[in-house]
């Protein structure tokens, strides 16, 4: 299966001491991108310590699709990374999905156990959130995903030295016509400038989807940053 053009997911520990939120691709739903993943693995993405959430973007006009409406993250004037983005429209869903991470919070997660990402458009809402106004969260993954090249004016803040930036998890593959793969290199080479520690997994081939081998190479991440706590005993 070709993913969309956009997608999210959240995760929380089953321990209520960790959360991974994931986004999925423009035009599917969380419950789409849980069973596309569940397709590719043979079984869910799941952990013995962590809860998955896969929310659904709202509907809403979306000009690549000449204003039809589409579940997405935000609005596009185009499909580019060479053009202005729509920044109101990305602004008010950082901060709806602001409120989905303070109802974790109020769960009892700490703010650093909590992964952000998702798939392409997911992935791009997901930078946005984390390293422009949740920059003490766990970590950030990205797959087939980009920045537009003035989200550099955006991001600038990030030089302000204000403790460890969250790390960055990519994935892209070389033959993804929709999100190309330079999009993804550029947007990686931005952030480390900005101070952002990134890793770029490149998939020879792979077009606008998702692999078994990415998935895999993801999962470890996320228990590599969210790894179980062993609870405290008293002596």
């Amino acid at each position: 299966r070709r993913g969309p053009e956009g997608s999210l997911c959240l995760s929380r520990c089953a321990l209520n001491n960790s959360c991974c939120t994931l986004l999925c691709d423009a035009g599917d739903t969380g419950q789409g991108a849980r069973t596309w993943i569940k397709q590719i693995l043979n079984q869910d993405m799941a952990f013995q310590h962590i809860k998955v959430i896969y929310p659904t973007a709202p509907a809403r006009p979306y000009t690549p699709m000449k204003g039809a409406l589409s579940t997405v993250w935000f609005d596009r004037y185009k499909i580019s990374n060479d053009c202005p983005e729509h920044i109101e429209t990305i602004d008010s869903m950082c901060r709806g999905l602001t409120d989905l991470i303070n109802d974790e919070i109020k769960n009892g997660i700490a703010k650093n156990r909590i992964l952000v990402g998702g798939f392409s458009m997911g992935g791009g809402m997901a930078m946005h959130l984390a390293y422009r106004f949740h920059r003490d969260v766990a970590g950030v993954f990205a797959l087939s995903s980009f920045l537009n090249k003035e989200s550099a004016k955006y991001c600038l803040a990030l030089n302000r030295k204000e403790g460890v930036l969250p790390e960055l998890f990519q994935c892209h593959g070389t033959a993804d016509e929709l999100v190309l793969c330079s999009w993804g290199e550029e947007t990686n080479k931005m952030l480390k400038s900005l101070g952002v520690s990134t890793s770029l997994r490149i998939f020879p081939n792979l077009n606008h989807e998702l692999s078994r081998t990415e998935i895999e190479e993801l999962k470890s991440w996320i228990v590599k940053k969210l790894p179980v706590e062993v609870a405290k005993t008293n002596e």
